[in-house]
């Protein structure tokens, strides 16, 4: 009878041992966290360091030659426009102003007595054709002489500070050759330097904006003056904006600001998403979506336009509102596999106590 039981429970064990063997072991499925992915609708901002130079560097020269009389305005001097810069000897000038002026006077009242008479057909064609030639060729050089006169007095085209002095008093100088260099204090340029993933979208900027470290309340408007078509050493674009002189704040040349472009967002949608959700490689960005039906994730490429301040990152062209990606291990999953998704917690169950 004992002997029976043995033979029993060992085959019973044996059947046991058998069942085990054969029963599959239970799949571990990874973990991941999934969120939702959302239609981002707000304008867009981007933010670039820049620095404040002066927008016009310019090298003032007279038209016309000879000596310097005076230069009241010394280096680094302030002067407003209008203000005398510099002013040649107008001695000869006055003497040939004058000379051309009494001959201009008497050709002109010959002209005019000529041209009564014309008028009363009591002189040829001919000589009223002289007459008015003369008084042309004559008004001309009188308009010449007049103005080589007042170009003795070189003034500042805007209000700025002298930067430097190439001549002195007493010094003879040609026409056309710089006698002072001014910079300019309507305007400031700031350069900053943008990425081709913001070049290729330049046609939808619409405002540009600066701050400075030192009037962090304050926000000055900056008007586009040009982006270069060829990126430098770096592969960036060269944007050059005008900031418009403020009396109020002490701006100067080579201050650093940051500058914000606000454009609208392009004819396609765009979505956002966990910026976790984002795996790059070769330098194209891709996300794993989730199928709630299969269960598994596949990968999906798209492109990104910038990372916001809050960790989302805005996409297109891959993604639609709705969709489902992984934003917490991406980096394990590969193509088709199963995963287990990780239950959201309520907003009110701090903890998952409840």
């Amino acid at each position: 009878m004992k002997r029976n039981f043995g033979i029993i429970l060992l085959g019973i064990f044996l059947v046991l041992c058998a069942c085990r063997h054969n029963t599959p072991e239970k799949e571990m499925l990874p973990t991941v966290k999934t969120d939702t992915v959302r239609c981002f609708q707000n304008e867009l901002h981007i933010t670039y360091p820049g620095k404040v130079k002066a927008a016009s560097d310019v090298d003032l020269a007279f038209r016309i030659a000879g000596p310097i009389l005076r230069m009241p305005a010394e280096s680094g001097a302030f002067v407003r426009k209008g203000e005398l810069v510099a002013e040649i000897d107008p001695r000869d000038y006055e003497v040939q102003l004058s000379a051309t002026e009494a001959e201009y006077k008497q050709i002109k009242a010959e002209a005019e007595r000529v041209i009564e008479l014309y008028r009363r057909n009591s002189v040829p064609v001919n000589d009223y054709d002289k007459a008015v030639s003369g008084l042309q060729q004559i008004t001309a050089k009188y308009n010449a002489h007049k103005n080589a006169l007042k170009d003795t007095r070189l003034l500042a085209p805007f209000d700025g500070y002298i930067q430097k002095k190439y001549f002195e008093k007493h010094e003879t100088v040609g026409a056309g050759i710089p006698v002072v260099s001014m910079i300019n204090l309507g305007y400031f340029e700031v350069g900053i330097d943008i990425p081709s993933s913001d070049y290729v979208r330049r046609e939808h900027f619409k405002s540009f904006a600066c701050t400075f470290d030192v009037f962090p309340d304050r926000e000055f408007p900056l008007e586009l003056v040009e982006i270069t078509r060829k990126a430098n050493l770096n592969q960036l674009y060269r944007v050059r904006l005008r900031l418009k002189a403020d009396k109020e704040s002490a701006i100067a040349a080579g201050m650093s600001v940051n500058v914000t472009i606000e454009y609208e967002p392009e004819s396609v949608v765009l979505t956002s998403v966990p910026a976790t959700a984002l795996c790059e490689e070769d330098g194209k960005a891709s996300v794993w979506v989730y199928d709630p039906v299969l269960q598994n994730v596949k990968q999906r490429p798209v492109k990104m336009v910038k990372l916001l301040k809050d960790g989302q990152a805005v996409v297109y062209d891959g993604l639609k509102a709705g969709d489902i990606v992984v934003s917490a291990g991406v980096h394990r999953l590969k193509e088709g596999m199963k995963v287990k998704v990780l239950k959201s917690v309520s907003p009110t169950n701090v903890g998952g106590l409840l």
